[in-house]
């Protein structure tokens, strides 16, 4: 993690430091820190209490999906073409192929599943966007798989911090 970030996340403004980067990590956008460390790292830094955990997992869930939603809605307004020749974003036309395929084989529950994965959290935003799924129905799909990935990652915090001790 970059110390600049760090000190943002000891600060005041920690709590609002961390809903930016979980908007830019729905987005696609974090560049800067593995998005699987952002949950960890504010458990560290801000606190790990019980109502920390409950707090810190709650914005990282609005956060990304925040972020997934605008993602959605750009790729819905600006499409297909517009996403391929960003530089901006990480995603090639045949790793989107590959993603095209999920969502039309499994559909909506492909965002939420993949939302809960490693690697390919957030991916099957772009073809959500391209189809023809209704913006309520990603936001609750998107949520859900969020809400999944950031509680195992708190978990699987809070487990291996408590294997440490032992």
């Amino acid at each position: 993690m970059p110390t600049w970030l760090e000190s943002m996340l000891t600060s005041e403004l920690a709590l609002l430091v961390l809903f930016g980067i979980c908007i830019l990590e729905g987005a696609m956008m974090l560049r800067f820190m593995p998005s699987e460390l952002v949950v960890p790292a504010a458990l560290a830094l801000i606190g790990s209490s019980i109502p920390e955990v409950i707090t810190i997992v709650a914005i990282a869930v609005v956060g990304t999906t925040i972020g997934q939603v605008i993602l959605f809605y750009l790729v819905h307004r600006a499409g297909r073409e517009y996403i391929l020749e960003k530089r901006w974003f990480p995603v090639t036309e045949s790793r989107l192929e590959r993603f095209d395929g999920w969502f039309d084989r499994w559909g909506g529950i492909a965002v939420a599943v993949s939302n809960s994965m490693l690697f390919v959290r957030g991916l099957l935003t772009i073809p959500a966007g391209l189809s023809e799924m209704n913006g309520r129905t990603f936001l609750v799909l998107s949520a859900l798989g969020s809400l999944s990935f950031q509680s195992i990652l708190a978990g699987l915090y809070l487990i291996g911090g408590h294997l440490l001790i032992w």
